[in-house]
């Protein structure tokens, strides 16, 4: 295993560049036009493919890096560049996390390859956990899943919320209560595939930020789908579920299948936060260097400038929070102090931070659509709610290091 650190080899500053090329040719020119249109935005994402930037080699390529710092870097680029379309290029790989993380060797050799086709026939997928009523509480999700044992097929009702590519998406990957005693240890992952019967969008959602990125409600009704679409399969989930039932009940039980998928996908997130936070330090930084006042550079105003060592160097720290649990991750190494929640939430707070700090420094001009921070921000404040909002995030790490059940 790679020793962790700072440092990117050859390769990695490779790929970096050539990410950060496609960010500040393609997606910058288009970002301003698809926040506007609030609208999937195709030709960017089939540009991302036909590169091969939007696809499984790629990401497979970044997820199999030893050094755990393929994808951070490879998000960092990206939302540096836009974070709605950002969102839209890598908002498939949340859905086939969840399969890495839950199926079989034969499913994700089966779903993930139909998650993004190819570049002739470009394929996205969803992934559905949150409810109406179920966000951070995943033990209130109401989605259900009954096992038609006549049929070895199952059978899905619910309505899921806040999901990315949601309707559009040509594969879904859903999760369901499937033991309504268990609470958020009787759940578990269905994959719907393309066309399947009674999969329906409900309402799109009008966003504040992130908005070239498609996010909707999927209506769920009398879904049928095969034994084998059961994430890990039936044998597994029924010793799963046993075990449960021997265990304590209540908030003892711990995860699920859901927080699976979020956990192991936070300091990818947390990537895409610092990107963010890097191309508003950046404007502001140059806006600082270029806007004169009362005969000088702004810049040279130390309530200027102080603003801008701290805004660089909460990024940089932000950074090193994601790289060191990315890195952990793929070594193994067990976050004991909640590390992966620790990178997301820092990066999270500082993308909001900075993106705050950058509009001050621009003022007026910083408040229009004339300069990019002002969409900088909205698309920031989306980093302290989804996969798990900065309260949950220090819950988790409060519990992590008390070993107490906070609540």
């Amino acid at each position: 295993m790679a020793a962790f650190g700072p440092e990117l080899s050859d390769e990695q500053e490779t790929v970096r560049d050539w990410v950060h090329g496609f960010a500040a040719e393609v997606m910058r020119p288009a970002a301003a036009e698809w926040d506007e249109r609030e609208e999937f935005p195709w030709p960017v994402v089939r540009e991302a493919a036909r590169i091969g930037l939007y696809s499984l080699d790629f990401y497979a390529r970044r997820f199999f890096d030893p050094t755990g710092l393929g994808i951070p870097v490879a998000m960092e680029e990206l939302f540096w560049g836009d974070a709605g379309l950002g969102l839209a290029i890598t908002g498939t790989g949340l859905a086939a996390v969840s399969v890495f993380t839950n199926g079989t060797d034969e499913q994700i050799g089966t779903w993930v390859p139909q998650m993004y086709g190819d570049a002739n026939d470009v394929k996205i997928a969803a992934f559905c956990s949150s409810e109406p009523d179920a966000g951070s509480d995943v033990s209130a999700m109401r989605t259900r899943a009954r096992h038609d044992e006549a049929r070895d097929e199952w059978v899905i009702d619910g309505v899921k919320a806040w999901a990315t590519n949601g309707g559009i998406a040509d594969v879904h990957v859903v999760v369901a209560v499937v033991d309504p005693g268990l609470g958020a240890r009787g759940h578990a992952s269905f994959v719907v595939p393309p066309g399947t019967p009674g999969l329906t969008q409900g309402q799109k959602f009008r966003k504040h930020g992130i908005r070239a990125s498609h996010t909707a409600e999927v209506v769920l009704q009398g879904v049928r789908v095969p034994g084998h679409c059961l994430l890990g399969g039936k044998e597994r989930l029924d010793e799963r579920l046993a075990r449960a039932r021997e265990r304590a009940s209540g908030a003892e039980r711990g995860g699920n299948a859901a927080m699976a998928t979020f956990e192991a996908s936070r300091p990818a997130v947390g990537a895409q936060a610092v990107g963010i936070a890097r191309a508003a330090y950046e404007v502001a930084l140059d806006y600082a260097r270029t806007r004169v006042q009362f005969g000088r550079p702004i810049i040279d105003n130390q309530g200027v400038a102080f603003q801008l060592a701290d805004m660089r160097t909460r990024i940089d720290a932000a950074r090193l929070l994601v790289w060191r649990a990315s890195w952990m991750a793929t070594a193994g190494r067990p976050f004991t102090a909640a590390e992966g929640s620790m990178s997301k939430l820092f990066a999270g707070e500082t993308a909001k931070q900075v993106t705050a700090q950058a509009m001050q420094i621009l003022g007026g001009n910083g408040y229009t659509r004339d300069y990019p921070v002002e969409r900088m921000h909205r698309d920031a404040a989306i980093y302290s709610v989804f996969e798990g909002t900065s309260e949950i995030q220090r819950l988790v790490i409060a519990r992590a290091i008390s070993g107490m059940p906070i609540r």
